[in-house]
């Protein structure tokens, strides 16, 4: 009877003990929706006001200087897009980690474009085009899909193609770009690109994608690739390794920018077709700033595909699908998957 008294006890003070036991729950507050240029804060709260040790707290991974359990986060110094925060809360014997968001949206509208017609050539209507690029006089262009992938040089004004390589059946070869004396071109899903000469189209290297998802549109500036993968995301890349350094989030002051493709990089601004193949099909390309993601400019090149349908028939998926820019003579060059035309154009703000 003792020993079952002796027991009893024990199990009541073990209730008691943990009936006892302080409950610690944690949440950062932060507004879920700001525009860039504003100053956010955002705070540790415990709810039941319990003693907390210090907390630490980490914006997408990095740490950043606190005060009274709140940071101050400058949006003008991150970019445009969807960011993350972790608070980790050191407290009497114990961790936690808890995480929040919040968005960052442009501050004002982007420009409307409309274009001026100044030339119109031929094109391969043949040629699914996933990559277009200028250089000395020529036009360079990557075709798409399995079996039918190409590496192209083409004369403008014939579009007669001069040199072709064909991309191994196995992969889907999507973007490309020119640097120096070397043509860098993406797969889509494949997760890796490949290394060619500009001069001889042979094959010298390939590199390996690391977070972003698949291979879309790409371009370069002074010293980075920057590549597209088919969402709102723009990934910057050590032109020497093809390593990923960074990415900036394509936003509008209303929403992300998503099915990014094929790029272009000039006048200091990033040129991106959209993947838009709903009905009605949309011939589209954004204009984002490489240095914070917002959409500056938006452009509306519907008239060039309903050009195109005037001698041909397209399917839904035969899109705008490629930039080029001659930078000499001050040229921009458009066209689309299986058009039959290349037009040279002049973008026009709209009042």
């Amino acid at each position: 009877m003792k020993i079952l008294t002796y027991f009893f006890i024990l199990l009541l003070t073990a209730i008691t003990l943990s009936s006892c036991e302080t409950t610690y729950k944690f949440s950062i507050e932060v507004p879920k929706k700001t525009t860039i240029g504003k100053t956010v804060t955002a705070t540790l709260k415990e709810k039941n006001n319990n003693p907390i040790d210090s907390v630490q707290f980490f914006l997408n991974g990095k740490q950043l200087a606190s005060k009274n359990n709140s940071i101050t986060i400058n949006t003008e110094s991150i970019g445009v897009g969807k960011q993350y925060i972790t608070a980790l809360t050191f407290y009497p014997g114990k961790t936690k980690k808890t995480n929040n968001s919040f968005e960052i949206f442009a501050n004002k509208a982007p420009e409307v474009y409309g274009y001026k017609l100044i030339n119109t050539y031929p094109h391969d209507a043949k040629a699914y085009t996933q990559g277009l690029e200028y250089h000395n006089g020529y036009l360079y262009e990557t075709t798409g899909r399995k079996g039918q992938s190409t590496l192209r040089k083409v004369d403008i004004k014939s579009g007669k193609v001069i040199q072709k390589i064909d991309l191994d059946k196995k992969y889907f070869g999507e973007g490309m770009t020119i640097v120096k004396d070397k043509i860098f071109w993406l797969t889509w899903q494949a997760k890796k690109g490949f290394v060619y000469n500009l001069n001889d189209f042979k094959q010298v290297g390939e590199f390996n994608y690391n977070r972003s998802k698949e291979g879309w549109g790409l371009t370069h500036n002074a010293t980075e690739l920057i590549k597209t993968d088919g969402s709102h995301n723009i990934w910057f890349l050590n032109q020497e390794t093809q390593k990923e350094k960074r990415k900036i989030q394509a936003y509008t002051n209303k929403y992300a920018v998503d099915k990014l493709n094929e790029a272009e990089f000039f006048n200091g601004k990033l040129y991106i077709n959209r993947w838009m193949t709903e009905k009605p099909v949309k011939s589209i390309f954004v204009i984002v700033n490489p240095e914070n993601g917002v959409v500056e400019g938006l452009a509306n090149l519907n008239g060039l595909r309903k050009e195109v349908l005037k001698s041909q028939k397209l399917e839904d998926d035969d899109v705008l699908n490629g930039i080029a820019f001659d930078n000499e003579n001050n040229r921009l060059f458009v066209t689309g998957k299986h058009w039959s035309k290349l037009f040279e154009i002049e973008l026009v703000k709209k009042q």
